[in-house]
């Protein structure tokens, strides 16, 4: 394919700056791919590998750090009444429109950017040609109650230490970090030690977790922030774009948590990664890249 360029800059979004990043050519004329990180509260880091596509069907890949994380501007002192569903709806739709891709788009949401996604598509902007959920939840309830049916299946003195940690309220104790690592490490991402780009989003939520803590919470299996009782599951049906399902067979986004987007989105397909848990795109990279890549060609 060549030399693939990369560009970045920043959105002026309300009083702040969204930073992303296009890998490819704006003017290829194939299908653009937007890719929205996790979290809430992640970066555009752990999913880097998405750029990748851009060299395999020369479609330009847009990433982006969503208000509050990497390298847009960081928000510390907000709280809980900012942080909203609505606030990232309406930065996608600048982001797209600041790039001159609403008209014909593609959009891969990972995590909390398929739920994202998901919020975006049942609007049906006429734009989105082509929709990717990848290990997101339909419904939090159900992602909680998978995740604390994965925890009762870690060794008993991991069990014990996270939830005694958790009564006390001592979240940032070494040991509740520790315990919770064994679960990211079976069922977030199994390569270990954790590639250079998925800790570097980890090190950075460490340093600024205000996004994640309040929409979240502490951990993925401790949901007690502004999230907590989001569910799609009644609109999903509304969704007109052509949509891919993917998940890991180890993921905390578990096939009954997946399941929603398969049941009530028109004509979901839905491919399942042996050998991963939350992230294919890292745990099994060539295969889903090739997997996204050959869904988007279809609606180029």
């Amino acid at each position: 394919m060549g030399e693939v360029t990369t560009k970045e800059a920043y959105l002026p979004f309300r009083d702040y700056r969204t930073w992303y990043r296009v890998t490819g050519s704006l003017v290829s004329g194939k299908l653009p791919l937007v890719v929205a990180h996790g979290g809430p509260g992640c970066t555009h880091d752990y999913v880097d590998s998405f750029k990748d596509i851009a060299a395999l069907d020369g479609r330009p890949v847009i990433h982006y750090d969503q208000l509050g994380n990497g390298n847009s501007t960081r928000l510390p002192e907000k709280g809980p009444d900012f942080w909203t569903v609505g606030l990232f709806l309406e930065e996608l739709d600048a982001l797209l429109s600041h790039l001159g891709i609403q008209d014909r788009y593609a959009f891969l949401g990972q995590s909390w950017g398929g739920m994202l996604g998901a919020e975006h598509a049942v609007r049906r902007p006429e734009g989105l040609k082509a929709l990717v959920i990848a290990n997101s939840p339909a419904n939090m309830h159900t992602w909680v109650s998978e995740a604390n049916r994965l925890r009762q299946e870690l060794p008993q003195e991991v069990q014990d230490t996270l939830l005694k940690h958790e009564l006390a309220g001592s979240l940032a104790d070494p040991d509740y970090i520790a315990a919770s690592r064994v679960f990211y490490d079976r069922h977030v991402c199994r390569v270990v030690p954790w590639p250079p780009e998925v800790a570097r989003t980890f090190a950075i939520m460490d340093e600024d977790n205000t996004v994640y803590r309040n929409m979240n919470g502490p951990t993925e299996f401790h949901v007690i922030g502004t999230m907590k009782d989001w569910t799609i599951e009644t609109r999903l049906d509304r969704i007109e774009a052509p949509t891919l399902l993917i998940s890991g067979k180890y993921d905390e986004a578990t096939p009954l948590v997946v399941r929603p987007y398969l049941e009530h989105v028109p004509g979901c397909e839905w491919v399942l990664f042996e050998n991963s848990s939350h992230m294919p795109h890292v745990e099994e990279k060539q295969l889903c890249l090739t997997t996204v890549s050959t869904f988007l060609s279809r609606h180029d």
